[in-house]
């Protein structure tokens, strides 16, 4: 599986953040930062008892500028493959950044 690097070791600690009490990121107080490796996408936590996040395009500790959400793009390659995210498996490669570097496991 394909490493993201992040931009920043603050933001690869926080990204890569795991507490021993807490199973899910949202529940942990102390998690602030949420990524999705499928969408290349960044998020604060909000810690409201759900699992919301809110978009950042910037790093809170360097300032550097995120990478642009590819949500849509992933959308629009699984319905050019014939598969509807919400009703059929999703193909492994599409569980993380590898559908954007065109490798898969096979």
């Amino acid at each position: 599986m394909p490493m993201t690097r992040h931009c920043c070791e603050a933001m690869a600690r926080q990204v890569n953040w795991h507490c021993d009490q807490h199973d899910d990121p949202s529940d942990c107080p102390d998690a602030v930062v949420l990524f999705s490796a499928r969408f290349l996408e960044y998020g604060l936590i909000i810690h409201d008892g759900g699992t919301s996040s809110i978009g950042i395009g910037f790093c809170p500790w360097c300032g550097q500028r995120l990478p642009t959400s590819q949500r849509d793009r992933w959308f629009e390659e699984l319905e050019g493959r014939g598969i509807d995210p919400w009703e059929d498996e999703i193909p492994a490669e599409f569980q993380d950044d590898r559908w954007l570097h065109g490798t898969s496991e096979r």
